[in-house]
């Protein structure tokens, strides 16, 4: 059998063809696009609260593990109904009733330097109980609001920008309307957070400290969204910290300019960067042998098979429950018309992402195939997992093979999930095997 390297020059005239149709292929994605739910995300990712699965009345801070370090604190709360600490910071843009939304700064109730509670890359390490303890103690000021009112701000608002735009932790007064109410909210992208109650003002206590890649791109009124996002994340920020611009309503044109609510913003940034990545990849050599990536952590295990050829891109979701799993699968491939991926959803582009910046590093292009596993005992904190876990592994020595059939094999041993169901499946997979026509790959079955 020819080695991979000699393949990789022999495929067929397709893929040059392939390559050729996605130049015409559109890709302006609507913003309210970002905020449909994939088939995924409305069954198992919709989770509850592990302790009371979802009866907030039956939610008490005597008997809630995750509210006990933050208990006395809170119980200050209510009598006072003011709440002085370090926002991380962070804020929430709420999606229900768009265009009119709930929208608020989370402040714990602490004074500390409490940068990790909003800085995802750093919370693989931190164990799932304590990651959720740490996020449901941030308090949630809301306030109704318009999504068009990001273009002309009253003073709230403007302490709300004031407080995203901030790199480091700041010290932030919530005036709240009642006594918050202990109802932690789980999101299907964006990670929980803890009480909530109507919000009269907020404070700030310090001036905010503001990179100047900042200060600049959010004063630009004629820089489009989709400009900005990648230029902040050229200027080296965190993509958490574009989501929290974005959702704020500091990017884009003036008039365009409005709060987006921040589980839609996860995934536009997501998405937004990945398909300027795979613009960058596309015109790039193909890596010359097949890899395999792994990573695990928090009941949740990715896999990145990686080929030699065009880009391609597929997840396979895998959800491993008593009952038996749970599989979506979404792909992309030469010549598809860009859309959102209906079963996958957010999730997708957040295993997307890390990959196209692996590429991009290497100033290469390749096709990819994604097995995300999830297994009972997550806790659930968003898709921001996904996102970190992947580029974890990227991160680490990957398994080389100059041969398919050899890494298909290995592959069978990393995962779960049937390697039947991929070879049926996967349209990456059988778009190589028709290209390299090798026969003998059934064998593994």
């Amino acid at each position: 059998m020819p080695s991979l390297r000699v393949e990789a020059l022999q495929m067929s005239d397709k893929v040059k063809r392939c390559k050729d149709r996605f130049k015409g292929v559109k890709e302006l994605p609507t913003l309210a696009s970002y905020g449909i739910l994939s088939a995924s995300e409305s069954s198992h990712e919709r989770e509850v609260c592990p302790v009371c699965r979802g009866d907030y009345k039956r939610c008490r801070l005597e008997i809630c593990p995750y509210l006990r370090g933050v208990r006395e604190l809170l119980r200050e709360i209510r009598s006072s109904r003011t709440v002085f600490g370090s926002s991380p910071p962070s804020a929430l843009i709420g999606s229900w009733g768009y265009p009119k939304v709930l929208a608020g700064p989370l402040v714990p109730p602490i004074q500390a330097d409490t940068s990790l509670f909003d800085q995802p890359a750093r919370w693989l390490e931190i164990p799932l109980n304590d990651l959720l303890a740490m996020r449901v103690s941030l308090i949630r000021g809301k306030r109704p609001t318009k999504v068009v009112d990001a273009r002309r701000p009253d003073r709230v608002l403007e302490v709300m920008q004031e407080i995203a735009m901030a790199e480091r932790p700041l010290d932030v007064e919530l005036e709240l309307e009642k006594e918050p109410l202990i109802s932690p909210s789980f999101h299907v992208r964006a990670s929980p957070t803890g009480p909530s109650a109507p919000m009269r003002k907020a404070l700030i206590a310090e001036n905010p400290s503001v990179p100047k890649p900042v200060e600049r791109i959010v004063s630009d009124f004629d820089l489009k969204a989709s400009e900005a996002v990648y230029e902040l994340y050229r200027s080296g920020l965190s993509d958490q910290y574009i989501v929290r611009l974005l959702s704020i309503g500091l990017l884009g044109q003036k008039r365009w300019r409005k709060l987006v609510p921040t589980e839609w913003s996860i995934t536009a940034v997501d998405d937004q960067l990945g398909r300027r990545l795979r613009s960058e990849a596309r015109q790039n050599p193909w890596i010359n042998e097949v890899r395999i990536y792994t990573g695990y952590k928090h009941f949740n295990r990715i896999t990145v098979l990686l080929l030699p050829g065009p880009w391609m891109f597929e997840v396979f979701e895998v959800w491993h429950k008593a009952a038996g799993l749970k599989l979506y699968h979404d792909s992309e491939l030469p010549g598809d018309v860009d859309r959102y991926p209906e079963n996958v959803g957010g999730a997708y582009h957040a295993l997307r992402l890390p990959i196209l910046e692996h590429l991009s590093r290497e100033r290469r292009q390749a096709s990819a195939i994604v097995v995300a596993e999830i297994y009972e005992g997550w806790i659930p904190l968003g898709v921001w997992r996904f996102r970190e876990i992947c580029r974890a592994a990227l991160a680490s020595p990957p398994q080389r093979f100059d041969d398919l059939n050899e890494a298909l094999q290995a592959l069978r041993r990393l995962i779960d999930l049937p390697i039947e169901v991929i070879f049926r499946q996967s349209r990456v997979l059988r778009f190589h095997l028709e290209q390299t026509r090798l026969p003998n790959f059934i064998e593994i079955l």
